[in-house]
């Protein structure tokens, strides 16, 4: 075992040495291949990194929400439509919401006001998100005005300002005094946006939101299962965007892994032919080529990894985010957790190291089992 170890060292000693003879064109070919795994594993890290804060957002919504339909649109929850949910078996505790989306001329931005479950903000009164407050120049007790639906201008004292930590969700959110919301909006008496539900067993969710459609057969019943995966495949289809529009730098990466598995250049062959006439055998030959390949791929792939990670944890992925995050007027700033998967990991290493070790062992292998004249005259 020691002598083994020993005769790795060795070669790992001479692979460094024939790698520093080349430094030029394999420091090209490290910055290029550390480049593919940076933009990957770039890709990679930031759309997981958003699919978790997605999913960790999304832990608190409501197990089912429940929309009215007129004409296939959106439209108001009538008086009645609350009591007629409360005598079905099953639901544990219902709570008809309060939203809607407001247009801003000033900033050329959609706010969305809410009136808060809990009742907390005073009449009179709002509470912004942070997007939004830095948008407008807006704080605690300072004043904003908003044009009314009825043409009225109506004035605010902002209460206080949500948290830093919520932008991901509260960037244009105004929670607002349902009195104030109702007279803001002309909203009409016991109507609402929708209604939130929970569920007594979570595992009738789904038998619940059947019997609600055959209950109230223009209502729309949304699972919190299914706004998951609307995320989820929201986030996989930027992603997907993302990497077509990479393709140039993949097939940039294959061309290279197939130029390198069409042969050996001049030097690399008379190195061969020299080690093989000094008496170097076969297998040392192509372990020493392995270790080369080894060596490069395996740095390129740190590199590429912990520039990725510095870039999207660090930096908040400047080159992707507006791809991944989208767009918006009001562009919600936040940092992301820290989010690594093992698996993507694991299939970003196969697929960026084993090709290149592949393409390596192919030319390496026929050039080793030639004759050692034959190869230094080739």
């Amino acid at each position: 075992m020691k002598s083994w170890i020993e005769k790795q060292r060795h070669l790992i000693d001479f692979t460094l040495s024939s790698l520093l003879r080349r430094r030029g064109r394999n420091l090209g070919l490290l910055v290029v291949y550390s480049l593919l795994v940076f933009v990957l594993a770039s890709a990679m890290l930031y759309s997981h990194a958003l699919r978790r804060e997605a999913a960790v957002i999304l832990e608190g919504a409501p197990e089912v929400v429940l929309q009215r339909l007129v004409a296939g649109r959106h439209d108001l929850i009538p008086p009645g439509y609350i009591d007629k949910i409360g005598q079905m078996r099953g639901v544990q505790d219902i709570r008809g919401r309060l939203w809607g989306y407001y247009y801003d001329s000033v900033v050329k931005a959609n706010y969305t006001f809410m009136v808060p479950a809990d009742g907390s903000v005073a009449k009179g009164a709002l509470v912004v998100g942070p997007a939004l407050a830095r948008q407008r120049g807006l704080e605690a007790n300072t004043g904003v005005s908003f044009r009314a639906y009825s043409g009225e201008l109506r004035s605010f004292i902002i209460a206080d300002v949500l948290p830093q930590a919520s932008e991901i969700a509260s960037a244009d959110l105004i929670l607002i005094n349902e009195d104030d919301f109702r007279a803001f909006f002309n909203y009409p008496a016991g109507h609402y946006t929708d209604v939130a539900l929970t569920v007594a067993n979570a595992k009738e969710v789904r038998n619940v939101a059947n019997k609600l459609s055959k209950l109230l057969p223009d209502s729309r019943p949304i699972l919190r299962e299914e706004m998951q995966r609307t995320y989820a495949s929201l986030f996989d289809w930027r992603e997907g965007i993302m990497l077509a529009l990479l393709s140039a730098a993949i097939l940039a990466f294959a061309i290279l892994a197939w130029e390198k598995a069409s042969g050996l250049s001049a030097d690399e062959k008379r190195e061969i032919g020299i080690l093989k006439a000094i008496g170097w055998e076969t297998g040392d030959v192509i372990r020493m080529k392995l270790w080369e390949g080894g060596l490069i791929s395996l740095t390129a792939f740190l590199l590429g990894f912990v520039a990725a990670y510095v870039h999207v944890f660090k930096f908040g992925a400047p080159l992707f985010a507006p791809v991944l995050k989208g767009w918006a007027v009001l562009y919600p700033r936040f940092d992301l957790v820290p989010v690594i998967d093992g698996l993507q990991v694991a299939t970003l290493f196969f697929f960026t190291v084993f090709p290149y070790m592949a393409a390596v062992l192919v030319p390496i292998w026929r050039a080793a089992v030639t004759d050692p004249d034959a190869v230094m005259r080739s």
